[in-house]
Protein backbone atom coordinates (compact mmCIF):
# COMPACT_ATOMS: atom_id res chain seq x y z
CA UNK A 1 0.00 0.00 0.00
CA UNK A 2 1.06 3.53 -0.70
CA UNK A 3 1.37 6.30 1.85
CA UNK A 4 -1.30 8.62 2.10
CA UNK A 5 -1.11 11.96 0.73
CA UNK A 6 -2.54 13.15 4.00
CA UNK A 7 -2.56 12.70 7.10
CA UNK A 8 -5.26 14.27 10.11
CA UNK A 9 -4.53 13.45 13.42
CA UNK A 10 -6.84 13.98 16.05
CA UNK A 11 -6.63 18.04 15.81
CA UNK A 12 -8.05 20.22 17.67
CA UNK A 13 -8.71 23.78 16.28
CA UNK A 14 -10.08 26.94 18.27
CA UNK A 15 -11.42 30.55 16.79
CA UNK A 16 -10.45 33.48 18.32
CA UNK A 17 -8.53 31.41 21.10
CA UNK A 18 -12.63 31.24 22.87
CA UNK A 19 -14.37 29.06 20.58
CA UNK A 20 -13.76 24.95 19.87
CA UNK A 21 -14.48 24.39 16.60
CA UNK A 22 -13.14 20.52 15.93
CA UNK A 23 -12.65 17.84 18.45
CA UNK A 24 -10.31 15.21 17.85
CA UNK A 25 -10.74 15.44 13.96
CA UNK A 26 -8.84 12.59 12.25
CA UNK A 27 -8.70 11.33 8.71
CA UNK A 28 -7.00 10.36 5.82
CA UNK A 29 -6.57 10.45 1.78
CA UNK A 30 -4.88 7.62 0.01
CA UNK A 31 -2.55 9.16 -2.76
CA UNK A 32 -4.88 9.41 -6.14
CA UNK A 33 -8.31 9.15 -4.31
CA UNK A 34 -11.15 11.24 -3.69
CA UNK A 35 -12.84 11.35 -0.49
CA UNK A 36 -16.09 12.61 1.13
CA UNK A 37 -16.29 14.88 3.52
CA UNK A 38 -20.03 15.06 4.55
CA UNK A 39 -21.94 16.65 7.01
CA UNK A 40 -24.91 19.48 7.51
CA UNK A 41 -23.72 23.23 7.44
CA UNK A 42 -21.52 24.52 10.69
CA UNK A 43 -20.36 20.81 11.08
CA UNK A 44 -17.09 21.84 10.94
CA UNK A 45 -15.97 20.86 7.50
CA UNK A 46 -14.71 24.28 6.01
CA UNK A 47 -13.04 24.40 9.59
CA UNK A 48 -11.37 21.37 8.02
CA UNK A 49 -10.14 22.29 4.98
CA UNK A 50 -9.01 25.25 6.48
CA UNK A 51 -6.68 24.12 9.19
CA UNK A 52 -5.53 21.36 6.19
CA UNK A 53 -4.21 24.91 4.24
CA UNK A 54 -2.95 26.63 7.09
CA UNK A 55 -5.30 29.14 5.80
CA UNK A 56 -7.11 29.56 9.08
CA UNK A 57 -5.56 32.47 9.85
CA UNK A 58 -8.07 34.42 7.70
CA UNK A 59 -10.73 33.82 10.39
CA UNK A 60 -8.72 34.04 13.70
CA UNK A 61 -8.01 30.46 13.59
CA UNK A 62 -5.92 27.87 15.20
CA UNK A 63 -4.62 24.39 15.74
CA UNK A 64 -3.94 24.07 18.84
CA UNK A 65 -4.03 19.91 18.74
CA UNK A 66 -2.78 17.24 16.55
CA UNK A 67 -0.65 17.46 13.54
CA UNK A 68 -1.36 17.26 10.01
CA UNK A 69 0.93 15.48 7.92
CA UNK A 70 1.24 16.15 3.56
CA UNK A 71 3.10 13.76 1.37
CA UNK A 72 4.96 12.76 4.60
CA UNK A 73 5.70 16.05 5.82
CA UNK A 74 4.40 17.34 8.56
CA UNK A 75 2.88 20.41 7.58
CA UNK A 76 0.83 21.67 10.90
CA UNK A 77 2.38 25.37 10.68
CA UNK A 78 3.61 25.48 7.24
CA UNK A 79 3.28 28.97 5.28
CA UNK A 80 0.36 28.90 3.11
CA UNK A 81 2.70 29.97 0.15
CA UNK A 82 4.81 26.76 0.83
CA UNK A 83 2.28 24.19 0.50
CA UNK A 84 0.66 25.66 -2.77
CA UNK A 85 4.65 25.29 -4.39
CA UNK A 86 4.43 21.58 -2.77
CA UNK A 87 1.08 21.18 -4.45
CA UNK A 88 -1.86 21.52 -1.98
CA UNK A 89 -4.13 23.91 -3.13
CA UNK A 90 -7.79 24.67 -1.54
CA UNK A 91 -10.77 26.23 -4.12
CA UNK A 92 -12.35 27.98 -1.00
CA UNK A 93 -16.46 27.90 -0.83
CA UNK A 94 -18.23 30.42 -2.82
CA UNK A 95 -15.83 30.26 -5.88
CA UNK A 96 -13.74 33.84 -5.01
CA UNK A 97 -12.95 34.82 -8.50
CA UNK A 98 -11.10 38.13 -9.62
CA UNK A 99 -14.31 39.80 -11.25
CA UNK A 100 -12.82 42.48 -13.39
CA UNK A 101 -10.25 39.84 -14.51
CA UNK A 102 -11.27 37.98 -18.06
CA UNK A 103 -11.33 33.63 -17.56
CA UNK A 104 -8.13 33.54 -19.01
CA UNK A 105 -6.19 36.15 -16.75
CA UNK A 106 -7.97 34.33 -13.86
CA UNK A 107 -6.60 30.95 -14.80
CA UNK A 108 -3.19 32.48 -15.67
CA UNK A 109 -3.15 33.80 -12.01
CA UNK A 110 -3.08 30.09 -11.14
CA UNK A 111 -0.46 29.91 -12.60
CA UNK A 112 1.65 32.48 -10.94
CA UNK A 113 3.33 30.36 -8.48
CA UNK A 114 5.10 28.13 -10.69
CA UNK A 115 6.43 31.22 -13.08
CA UNK A 116 6.00 28.93 -16.23
CA UNK A 117 7.41 30.24 -19.44
CA UNK A 118 5.03 31.62 -22.19
CA UNK A 119 5.06 28.44 -24.02
CA UNK A 120 4.24 26.23 -20.75
CA UNK A 121 2.01 28.62 -19.72
CA UNK A 122 0.13 28.00 -23.06
CA UNK A 123 0.34 24.22 -22.88
CA UNK A 124 -1.80 24.82 -19.32
CA UNK A 125 -3.89 26.22 -20.41
CA UNK A 126 -4.92 24.40 -23.31
CA UNK A 127 -5.18 21.29 -21.19
CA UNK A 128 -7.55 23.50 -18.44
CA UNK A 129 -9.50 24.09 -21.87
CA UNK A 130 -9.76 20.26 -22.54
CA UNK A 131 -11.37 19.90 -19.50
CA UNK A 132 -13.49 22.76 -19.03
CA UNK A 133 -14.68 23.69 -22.99
CA UNK A 134 -16.99 25.97 -21.42
CA UNK A 135 -13.66 28.37 -19.89
CA UNK A 136 -12.56 28.36 -23.04
CA UNK A 137 -15.75 29.82 -24.74
CA UNK A 138 -15.96 32.49 -22.12
CA UNK A 139 -12.17 33.23 -21.89
CA UNK A 140 -12.25 36.79 -23.14
CA UNK A 141 -14.99 37.56 -20.94
CA UNK A 142 -14.88 39.07 -17.35
CA UNK A 143 -15.48 36.24 -14.58
CA UNK A 144 -17.71 38.29 -12.81
CA UNK A 145 -20.45 38.23 -15.93
CA UNK A 146 -20.01 34.70 -16.06
CA UNK A 147 -22.55 31.81 -14.52
CA UNK A 148 -22.21 30.55 -11.13
CA UNK A 149 -21.44 26.94 -12.57
CA UNK A 150 -18.75 28.60 -14.90
CA UNK A 151 -16.78 30.74 -11.94
CA UNK A 152 -16.88 26.82 -9.91
CA UNK A 153 -15.17 25.48 -12.97
CA UNK A 154 -12.96 28.60 -13.14
CA UNK A 155 -12.39 28.29 -10.08
CA UNK A 156 -10.94 24.72 -10.14
CA UNK A 157 -9.43 24.90 -13.41
CA UNK A 158 -7.48 28.16 -11.49
CA UNK A 159 -6.21 25.85 -8.93
CA UNK A 160 -5.29 23.08 -11.47
CA UNK A 161 -2.83 25.84 -12.86
CA UNK A 162 -0.60 25.30 -10.31
CA UNK A 163 -0.04 21.27 -11.06
CA UNK A 164 -1.63 20.25 -7.34
CA UNK A 165 -1.14 16.74 -6.09
CA UNK A 166 -4.41 17.30 -3.79
CA UNK A 167 -7.18 19.62 -3.61
CA UNK A 168 -9.51 20.64 -1.29
CA UNK A 169 -13.30 21.48 -2.92
CA UNK A 170 -15.29 23.58 -0.52
CA UNK A 171 -19.18 22.98 -1.09
CA UNK A 172 -18.87 22.93 -5.04
CA UNK A 173 -22.63 22.33 -5.33
CA UNK A 174 -23.24 25.52 -3.36
CA UNK A 175 -26.20 27.63 -5.02
CA UNK A 176 -25.83 25.81 -8.38
CA UNK A 177 -28.48 23.62 -10.72
CA UNK A 178 -28.15 19.86 -10.29
CA UNK A 179 -26.99 19.70 -13.69
CA UNK A 180 -24.34 22.13 -13.72
CA UNK A 181 -23.29 19.76 -10.16
CA UNK A 182 -23.23 16.67 -11.82
CA UNK A 183 -20.91 18.07 -14.48
CA UNK A 184 -18.63 19.75 -12.05
CA UNK A 185 -18.39 16.37 -10.38
CA UNK A 186 -18.01 14.52 -13.78
CA UNK A 187 -14.97 16.68 -14.48
CA UNK A 188 -13.00 16.01 -10.78
CA UNK A 189 -13.87 12.20 -11.60
CA UNK A 190 -11.83 12.46 -14.25
CA UNK A 191 -9.39 14.78 -13.60
CA UNK A 192 -8.67 12.10 -10.78
CA UNK A 193 -8.84 9.39 -13.13
CA UNK A 194 -6.66 10.83 -16.16
CA UNK A 195 -3.99 13.31 -13.86
CA UNK A 196 -3.87 11.04 -10.55
CA UNK A 197 -4.77 14.66 -8.88
CA UNK A 198 -6.47 13.83 -5.25
CA UNK A 199 -9.55 15.13 -3.92
CA UNK A 200 -10.84 15.92 0.06
CA UNK A 201 -14.32 17.35 -0.91
CA UNK A 202 -16.39 18.90 1.93
CA UNK A 203 -20.27 18.62 0.56
CA UNK A 204 -23.85 18.47 1.82
CA UNK A 205 -25.08 16.83 -1.03
CA UNK A 206 -23.81 13.41 0.49
CA UNK A 207 -25.68 11.29 -2.69
CA UNK A 208 -23.29 12.92 -4.93
CA UNK A 209 -20.15 12.87 -3.51
CA UNK A 210 -21.12 9.07 -2.18
CA UNK A 211 -21.32 8.48 -5.99
CA UNK A 212 -17.99 9.94 -7.09
CA UNK A 213 -15.68 9.18 -3.65
CA UNK A 214 -13.82 6.35 -3.05
CA UNK A 215 -13.78 7.06 0.99
CA UNK A 216 -15.68 9.19 2.82
CA UNK A 217 -16.22 11.16 6.62
CA UNK A 218 -19.08 11.85 8.27
CA UNK A 219 -18.52 14.98 10.59
CA UNK A 220 -21.05 16.34 13.36
CA UNK A 221 -20.56 18.82 15.92
CA UNK A 222 -17.02 19.58 15.01
CA UNK A 223 -16.20 15.31 15.24
CA UNK A 224 -15.77 12.37 12.54
CA UNK A 225 -18.75 10.45 13.36
CA UNK A 226 -18.85 8.12 11.02
CA UNK A 227 -16.30 6.96 8.11
CA UNK A 228 -15.87 4.16 5.42
CA UNK A 229 -15.73 3.70 1.98
CA UNK A 230 -18.07 4.96 -0.46
CA UNK A 231 -20.35 1.99 -0.80
CA UNK A 232 -20.00 0.72 2.76
CA UNK A 233 -21.72 4.25 3.72
CA UNK A 234 -24.29 3.97 1.01
CA UNK A 235 -25.61 0.93 2.00
CA UNK A 236 -26.04 1.54 5.58
CA UNK A 237 -29.68 2.15 6.38
CA UNK A 238 -28.63 5.32 8.70
CA UNK A 239 -26.85 6.94 6.49
CA UNK A 240 -30.02 6.95 3.72
CA UNK A 241 -32.27 7.99 6.06
CA UNK A 242 -30.27 11.18 7.73
CA UNK A 243 -27.89 11.94 5.18
CA UNK A 244 -29.92 10.77 1.90
CA UNK A 245 -33.10 11.54 2.91
CA UNK A 246 -34.63 8.22 2.43
CA UNK A 247 -36.12 7.84 5.62
CA UNK A 248 -38.15 4.39 5.77
CA UNK A 249 -39.70 5.31 8.85
CA UNK A 250 -41.88 8.24 8.01
CA UNK A 251 -42.65 8.96 11.57
CA UNK A 252 -39.49 8.67 12.96
CA UNK A 253 -37.52 11.73 14.32
CA UNK A 254 -34.49 12.22 12.52
CA UNK A 255 -32.35 12.34 15.18
CA UNK A 256 -33.31 8.31 15.30
CA UNK A 257 -31.24 8.13 12.36
CA UNK A 258 -28.22 9.85 13.09
CA UNK A 259 -25.28 7.48 12.80
CA UNK A 260 -23.34 6.54 15.43
CA UNK A 261 -19.77 5.50 15.29
CA UNK A 262 -19.63 2.81 17.63
CA UNK A 263 -22.20 0.61 15.38
CA UNK A 264 -19.89 0.88 12.32
CA UNK A 265 -16.58 -1.00 11.85
CA UNK A 266 -13.58 -1.01 9.39
CA UNK A 267 -12.40 -3.60 7.86
CA UNK A 268 -9.00 -4.36 8.87
CA UNK A 269 -6.11 -2.96 6.67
Amino acid sequence: MTSPILQVTDIEVMYDRAILALHGVSLEVADGSIVALLGANGAGKTTTLLAISRLLVMSFGEITRGRVRYAGDDITGADPADLVAAGLLQVLEGRHCFPHLTVEENLIMGAAPRAPSRRVLGQKLERIYSFFPRLRERRTSRAGYTSGGEQQMLAIGRALMAEPRLVLLDEPSMGLAPQVVEEIFEIVGALNRSERVSFLVAEQNAALALEYADHAYVIENGRVELDGSAAELRARDDVKAFYLGKDSASEASPARHRPRRAEFSLPPL
